[in-house]
């Protein structure tokens, strides 16, 4: 075991042996490589190079180099492209800090089954008239930065369940096909972090008519990984154990307090008060409003245009809507 490895418990080692094909013997040669090819892409400034930096990357693509090299690539592509959203990326951020007290994101404090932390996002509690859903994009980028730096968890990855009870149309009409794009972009294409599911539980209809249009962007890999679980929370719990959930979810903890992580990040500056309005934070419209590159999103065949949402005449059950998790690496 080398020194890069010394976070890790011997199951988690023993896991990214078997899954990840993680060699300790050849680990410094691997990361080597992936630092090789920085100069086939002169275009973009690699910020930082060192060995721990790049493992991530190489765990995130399961050490196939160039996949890993990619990843990179976009990691720091996609804060050039988006400089506005990466000013003063900080706890301290008025929106960040706003958001991050309203629970986007909260982390629970158990572990699932297979390590993975477990975030979640209760979306009713989205208060538009104090902060933006880049404000949360940005709260939810800061999050994984400080978590990922565990090796264990670079390893073992993350579970994300968002709950909509209470979500309004309103809301959602917020949720702009461009908006989404950009949290598909910095969340799927751009960040090394193992997504292992993603749950949704009390959908509305408008939801579904939500990640209808957001799906021709999603690789299969991440739509395999997606639950539509509605109302029913026993499927949710057959995929995670109540015993680790909070009441909310159907769980036998208590109430989930959405302060929790605000106060891990924030420390002793939780309790400040700050004045903050959302018109204040600007992200220029052609960071949002622009067309997907092809290096980082590919349309499917049938590009679904967006608009305004509108009722489907039929919405699929529960049943139909759940999808099988294939893989629970």
């Amino acid at each position: 075991m080398t020194h890069l490895q010394a976070g890790l418990s011997p199951e988690t080692l023993e896991k990214a042996k078997v899954e990840l094909k993680e060699n300790p013997d050849t680990l410094h040669q691997d990361i080597q490589e992936v630092r090789d090819m920085i100069i086939t892409r002169p275009d973009i400034g690699f910020l930082r190079t060192d060995d721990a930096f790049i493992l991530r990357f190489l765990r995130a693509r399961k050490f196939n180099h160039f996949e890993a090299f990619r990843l990179l690539a976009q990691y720091f592509e996609y804060r050039q492209q988006n400089l506005d959203m990466f000013k003063n990326l900080k706890a301290t951020d008025p929106g960040i800090k706003q958001a991050l007290k309203d629970g986007f994101p909260g982390v629970l404090s158990n572990l699932d089954r297979y390590g993975r932390k477990i975030l979640v996002l209760f979306a009713a509690n989205w208060d538009q008239s104090r902060y933006t859903f880049v404000d949360i994009l940005r709260a939810i980028l800061l999050s994984l930065e400080a978590m990922i730096e565990d090796p264990e968890l670079q390893v073992n990855g993350f579970v994300l369940i968002i709950d909509w009870s209470n979500f309004t149309f309103k809301q959602a009409s917020k949720l702009t096909p461009s908006m989404l794009r950009l949290a598909i972009e910095g969340l799927q294409d751009s960040f090394p972090a193992r997504f292992g599911g993603i749950h949704f539980v009390n959908q509305p209809w408008y939801i579904h008519a939500l990640y209808t249009v957001i799906r021709p962007f999603l690789k299969d890999k991440t739509r395999k990984r997606i639950f539509m679980h509605g109302n029913n929370l026993n499927s949710l719990h057959q995929l995670l154990l109540p015993e680790i959930l909070p009441s909310e979810l159907g769980g036998m903890l208590p109430p989930y307090d959405m302060g929790t992580w605000a106060r891990t990040l924030l420390d002793h500056a939780y309790d400040e008060e700050t004045d903050y309005c959302p018109e204040s934070y600007t992200l220029s419209v052609k960071d949002l409003e622009k067309d997907l590159s092809p290096k980082t999103m590919k349309r499917s065949q049938s590009v679904v245009e967006p608009g305004v949402l509108k009722r489907p005449e039929k919405v699929k059950s529960e049943e139909e809507n759940m999808q099988p998790l294939l893989s629970l690496d």
